[in-house]
Formats: C-alpha cells, structure tokens, sequence
C-alpha cells in the first residue's frame, strides 16, 4: 500500500523499510541473504559520505538532464509534480521540491497526517509497556526515541512505519499541528533500510542512525505528543532540520520550542 500525499496515521512514525514480496521467495532470501554478509563487511559510514559528496557536486545541464532522466525512467519517477524541471546537482534532485497543491491536509486537528510519500509498510498499536512489532520484529520504544523520559508519552498509541523508495520524494512533513519541543539525533549505523537490511539486520531501526522529532499536540483539549523518526540508509546518511542551521543535525538532544503547522516541512 503506498501513502500519497497525507493521510491519517498514529502517534510514532518511523521511516523505511522494505519486504519480499511475490513468488521464489527462498531464492529471493538466499540472495537477499549473500547481499547482506557482503554489505556488513563493507565501510557504509564512508561509502555514504564519499557518494553524499559527490551527489553535491555540481553538474553541468546536458549532464544533469541525461542523468535524471536515465534515473526517473528507472525508479519511475513523476517529474510533473516537482516545483523545478533542472536541477543543479543530484542532491537537488534528490531532495526536490513538488509544486504547490500537490497535497492537500486533513483541517481536522483530531486526524494526524501521512509525513510522507511513500510505502506504508507496518501499522499497530504500541502496547502498554511501550513496544512496537514490525514485521514480526520487536522494538522498544525507548530504543526508537532514545530517551527512556520520552518512552512513556506512547504507552498506549499506535505507531506506522513509512518506507521511502529511490522514487519518492524525501522531504518530511509534521503529521499534527503544536509545537516542536525535541530534535534527538541518535548515532548508528548505515545499513540499507530495504529488504535486505530489514530480514537480515537484526534490530535495523535502532542500529542505524536516526532523528526523532518530538511535537506537542492537543487533541480533543488533552495535550499528548506525536514523534516523528527518521532513519538514515546507506548512502542517504544526512538528516536535516528546518529549523536548525546545520547541514547534518548533530547528535545529541536538542530543545526546541518552535510552533508547526500541520503539512509544515519538519526536514530532508
């Protein structure tokens, strides 16, 4: 099932994961399988930073247009909704912008909102001692939002996670409308987030590298709070705040006190 444009969803939003689907599936784990023991032995850290730099290069036209169009025609991506038609670099692209109108937010404060274009691969509830399955894979709360003092405001909740593909459009959204209280940037690693990384890497979400934006809402009078957590991949290993100057968010946790609209744009 894929998310466009904003739906309604629950209280922790953690982004991306993939899964096998279809026929063969052993073959597929097999070969899913041999690709991770090769991705573990591999410098991700570095491999992500060197292919972040070289996406910021600048390029000229002629060659931006061949590339984007090679890669939209291989993912399939929908260049009619973005804001631009060039770009100067493959992280502009990337990261690009869709027109506006293209989505349209629930006004209802009591509805939450997809954060984002893409896959909705898991939804549930998280139960009363603050865990969450996806996949038939376990995770603490605690762990996802990496504060034990944050854990117990989604005892109770329910939790969806959203997977963003090579296709998508990677600009992340506040799903209520309040205020933006925490960014935690919580060190890890960069394992790929897709089905190898998803059957093969015990634990994916809070191994890897992830930001947890935390907001405070109200809902039918009662104040309650909505995280948002996004996780980096391999080779997509930068997060970005709006509201913060930094081109990667440093780690650690950072207090805020910034009023968000519904549908506003959290990060990249």
């Amino acid at each position: 099932m894929r998310v466009r444009g904003f739906r309604r969803f629950g209280a922790l939003v953690v982004g991306g994961c993939d899964t096998i689907i279809g026929h063969r599936t052993r073959m597929k784990t097999f070969a899913t399988f041999a690709a991770a023991q090769v991705i573990r032995m591999l410098p991700r850290a570095r491999i992500s930073h060197a292919v972040g730099q070289l996406a910021e290069q600048a390029w000229p036209s002629w060659l931006g247009r061949r590339v984007i169009d090679t890669y939209s025609r291989i993912y399939g991506v929908d260049r009619s909704e973005c804001e631009e038609d060039e770009w100067a670099s493959f992280d502009a692209f990337f990261t690009r912008k869709l027109r506006a109108g293209i989505h349209h937010v629930v006004v209802d404060r009591a509805m939450a909102v997809s954060p984002a274009d893409g896959r909705l691969e898991d939804f549930g509830d998280i139960t009363t001692d603050a865990r969450f399955r996806v996949k038939g894979n376990e995770y603490r709360v605690v762990d996802l939002v990496g504060a034990a003092r944050a854990a117990g405001h989604f005892e109770g909740g329910q939790a969806c996670v959203v997977y963003l593909s090579p296709r998508d459009y990677h600009r992340v959204h506040s799903p209520v409308s309040g205020r933006l209280v925490t960014i935690r940037s919580l060190a890890g690693d960069c394992f790929p987030v897709n089905d190898i990384g998803m059957q093969h890497v015990p634990g994916l979400f809070v191994r890897n590298r992830r930001v947890c934006f935390e907001i405070e809402t109200k809902v039918h009078g009662k104040t309650t709070r909505v995280a948002v957590i996004m996780v980096v991949a391999m080779i997509v290993g930068r997060i970005t705040a709006d509201v913060m100057s930094h081109v990667d968010v440093p780690l650690g946790e950072h207090v805020v006190s910034h009023e968000i609209e519904k549908g506003s744009q959290l990060g990249v």
